[in-house]
């Protein structure tokens, strides 16, 4: 089944938030913002800007009726500033206008005084200084001392990964309009609806039933909308509380880089120890977390760096640290992985730095040491129905491991110009929100007379095509065609308290609140079935819009069962809510059973190193990923797709680089690359892992939006390899991304 949405994606016909009709009177918004890293606010003059014709007004943290605060999980971060600012793009204040030509003229009549402060722009100093948005946290398993005694090789390094610029095609933006009573109806592009409307109640100062957030779906997201999403729907809502006229604020393209968080940029020292037969003995990794300027889900993000600080290994004496350190560059956030991929790094470059100081390849290391059933994790959760060996195997047999290296090597003896590298990259993640709470669903199923379908759910819409699936949950259990089937609006007052849709968990919560609901409504038509033919429940079945009584049709059609069951007073709509069951975490130990489930994997890359232009493509990704029993192969394969090449771009071409005063210099698309169809790998191959698939996974396939990120890291080691193929001098940095400048370095480093 395909996606339910392309036909209109493709057609121009799908609504965004740009494509919602305007509302009579609606105004137009833009945030004025700090244009220093940090310092104090001296004087401010908006004069010359409210005399501007079409200026309705500026709006100042002096205007909150509630609270000048939207932080999530810490509350720490000011919706205006007062008197302080902390980065580049901090607002400071908003521009009402009647146009959008009109608010950014005004901005320029706006005159503020700073007395400009030190700025800490990097996250090393912020620890030397002290800097942090939270104690540091400390995952262990063994004795580390133990492991050191028992390793015959002891290495140690550094490893760092950069930013990561979410470039979701629609930018950050909201609408605000007013209704009855001093409601608000607030369409945002959000990942979290239900955050969007707490804090919006918090700075207006009004209950959250007064304000319904809407969500029809986003122009990408990618994370970056779980959180950063909220203040600029917060401040249309002020706007529109204030005024009592409809507003709009949608970022322009330079505002929304300048202005919003990216991945985290992290550095990770670690020590690490092999026994004589390569088994890892102990690992000691400190990571350094640059948070930003504020906590955001920095918090959260740390945490699930340590739980995936092990990767897709068994490590008896582990001790994992992280330091959220606090700098004056805006607040950085969620992107897909959620600080996996950078704890996936740090282990992988330790593999990789030893198997070089051996003289061996990785992935020898790599397969002697793979999660097995009844490895404990870090965190305490044994492994349960692993599947690192086996999807290693299943690689090999389908793609031959040990043929691709030794082509690899045959082609770098018989070619100068160019040279090849290859790197094998296991895979397990996690499938859950690390903060257990927040594991919760509910669906909202109607089934109106005519035997339409309608359904409401907690998930977003994003381009993952969870509509689709949720459409597919309900089609199953009614056995009726996905035309019946409507999707409505994700609506905090249709489906309420919800969760972000993140963390790979929107198809798997939503999905089975869906399916609860429509189980419980399958049962009311069965009872209401076996009435009418005096019969028993078990013995009536509805397959293909038919009643069947002991596999024989009964000539009651799906659209009679509905009526009849409407006029015999059936309830026909249905609340489902779904808990995810086993699931528990201890903060004060570090101790627990997080996920519900992992999701497993193998990919081989190689690559191809101009070695007189420094340039290189990514030849060829062969993939064994671990679906559970895929529920829609198209859609999964597609997210496979395009979680490999994110990943890609983080590692080889996207750049996140600030100057010394925190300017970003990666400012446009100009200057910021993101992989095109030239830096795609020209040749993908995915094989499902076939497996029994997951219970607690919605119809047992397993979550496919973050994991296969962690591929696209095979990238860089590939590349690295191919470096060392031409330059025997060559010391890798493990320093990410690894762009065609450092690899032209690389290649003639003495």
């Amino acid at each position: 089944m395909k996606n339910t949405d392309t036909y209109r994606h493709l057609r121009g016909e799908s609504v965004y938030l740009d494509d919602i009709p305007e509302v009579l009177g609606t105004l137009h918004a833009l945030v004025y913002d700090s244009p220093i890293a940090h310092g104090k606010i001296k004087s401010v003059d908006y004069s010359e800007a409210e005399k501007l014709p079409g200026v309705i007004r500026i709006i100042t943290y002096k205007d909150i009726p509630g609270e000048n605060q939207i932080g999530a999980i810490i509350q720490d971060e000011e919706l205006f500033a007062e008197d302080e600012v902390h980065f580049i793009g901090e607002p400071i204040a908003l521009i009402v206008a009647e146009s959008e030509r009109i608010t950014r003229d005004a901005k320029k009549l706006i005159i503020v005084e700073f007395e400009e402060l030190p700025a800490i722009i990097s996250p090393e100093e912020a620890k030397e200084k002290g800097c942090f948005i939270e104690s540091p946290r400390t995952f262990r398993i063994g004795n580390l001392k133990d492991g050191e005694k028992n390793s015959k090789y002891v290495f140690e390094g550094t490893a760092e990964t950069g930013g990561q610029e979410h470039l979701y095609i629609e930018t950050q933006g909201s609408y605000a309009v007013p209704k009855e009573n001093g409601q608000i109806t607030l369409y945002s592009s959000t990942q979290g609806p239900t955050a969007v409307q707490q804090i919006t109640s918090r700075v207006l100062g009004i209950p959250m039933n007064m304000i319904e957030v809407d969500v029809r779906r986003l122009g990408g997201a990618f994370g970056g909308k779980e959180d950063q999403a909220t203040p600029w729907a917060v401040m249309a809502a002020l706007g529109t509380h204030l005024l009592n006229k409809p507003v709009k604020l949608s970022l322009s393209r330079h505002d929304d880089l300048r202005m919003t968080g990216k991945r985290h940029p992290y550095v990770a020292n670690y020590k690490i120890g092999f026994s004589e037969d390569l088994k890892i003995q102990f690992f000691d990794v400190e990571f350094i977390q640059d948070a930003g300027a504020a906590a955001d889900l920095s918090p959260a993000i740390t945490e699930r760096t340590l739980f995936h600080g092990t990767g897709s290994y068994f490590i008896p004496n582990a001790e994992i640290t992280v330091f959220s350190c606090k700098t004056n560059l805006p607040p950085n956030t969620a992107f897909r992985g959620f600080g996996g991929p950078q704890g996936f790094f740090a282990i992988e470059a330790a593999v990789q730095y030893a198997a070089d100081e051996l003289g061996i390849p990785a992935h020898k290391i790599q397969k002697k040491n793979l999660l097995k059933d009844g490895d404990e994790f870090p965190y305490g959760q044994i492994a349960d129905n692993a599947e690192a060996i086996h999807s290693w195997q299943t690689a090999n047999t389908n793609f031959d491991i040990e043929k691709t290296y030794a082509e690899v090597l045959k082609f770098n003896k018989e070619h100068t110009k160019f040279k090849k590298g290859m790197s094998v990259t296991p895979l397990c993640f996690g499938i859950s929100f690390t903060n257990t709470g927040l594991n919760q669903a509910r669906a909202l199923i109607h089934i109106y007379t005519d035997g339409s379908i309608g359904i409401s759910t907690g998930a977003i819409e994003m381009g993952q095509g969870v509509n689709t699936k949720m459409k597919q949950v309900a089609a199953s259990i009614f056995s009726v065609p996905v035309s019946r089937i409507k999707l409505e609006t994700t609506n905090t007052t249709r489906v309420a308290n919800t969760s972000p849709t993140a963390a790979s968990s929107g198809a798997d919560l939503n999905g089975k609140a869906v399916e609860i609901a429509s189980n419980e409504l399958l049962k009311r038509l069965k009872e209401t079935a076996a009435e009418i033919l005096s019969a028993t429940v078990e013995d009536i079945e509805i397959k293909n819009e038919q009643v069947l009584l002991k596999g024989k049709e009964t000539g009651i059609t799906w659209n009679k069962l509905v009526s009849d069951a409407y006029w015999k007073r059936v309830k026909l709509s249905e609340k489902g809510h779904y808990a995810t069951p086993e699931i528990h975490f201890d903060k004060t130990k570090e101790k627990g059973h997080p996920f519900v489930y992992h999701v497993y994997g193998t990919s081989v890359t190689t690559a191809i190193v101009d070695t007189m232009r420094g340039t290189y493509e990514i030849e060829k990704v062969d993939i064994v990923h671990d679906f559970g029993n895929s529920m829609n192969i198209l859609l999964d394969k597609g997210q496979v797709e395009g979680a490999l090449i994110q990943g890609i771009g983080w590692l080889t071409i996207e750049e996140i680089r600030h100057n010394e005063k925190g300017q970003l210099l990666a400012n446009a698309l100009s200057t910021y690359k993101v992989p095109d169809i030239y830096s795609v790998p020209k040749e993908v191959n995915i094989k499902e892992l076939e497996t029994e698939g997951e219970k607690h996974a919605i119809m047992k396939s397993k979550a496919v939006g973050e994991p296969p990120f962690i591929y696209g890291t095979g990238s860089f080691f590939a590349i690295q390899n191919a470096v060392k193929a031409f330059n025997p001098n060559y010391k890798p940095d493990f320093k990410a991304p690894i762009t065609h400048e450092k690899v032209l370095m690389g290649l003639y480093q003495d």
